[in-house]
């Protein structure tokens, strides 16, 4: 039995990224749907991404840290997780797949590249 996969979800991964040129090709190659957790694949040329706001998780680094380097102890420190969240979508991969993406979709993307 040959199983195929009608589309894919890439989590942020370091091994996967630094392999995203590949990824985004063949995804392409197939006609594969395919949504990645961070912006860099979408600038390799991928469908769309939806993840964490890194901008923000990274000033939100910033401030956990300057609070330890002040005198803060970490083990008393809120654990956070993030709170902004962005949507992209690449509408010249959405035409390379044949893939027409709805205006009401389109229209709740944070970014949408032409």
């Amino acid at each position: 039995m040959q199983l195929k996969a009608d589309a894919a979800v890439l989590q942020a991964d370091p091994v996967f990224l630094g392999q995203r040129a590949q990824i985004v090709s063949i995804a392409s190659r197939h006609r594969m749907p395919s949504i990645y957790a961070v912006r860099e694949y979408i600038a390799a040329g991928g469908l769309m991404s939806y993840g964490d706001d890194r901008f923000e998780s990274e000033r939100q680094t910033g401030i956990y840290v300057s609070r330890i380097l002040k005198g803060a102890k970490a083990s008393d420190l809120p654990i956070q997780q993030p709170t902004k969240f962005k949507l992209i979508v690449n509408l010249t991969a959405a035409k390379s797949i044949s893939l027409t993406i709805p205006e009401s979709f389109l229209s709740r993307a944070d970014e949408v590249i032409e």
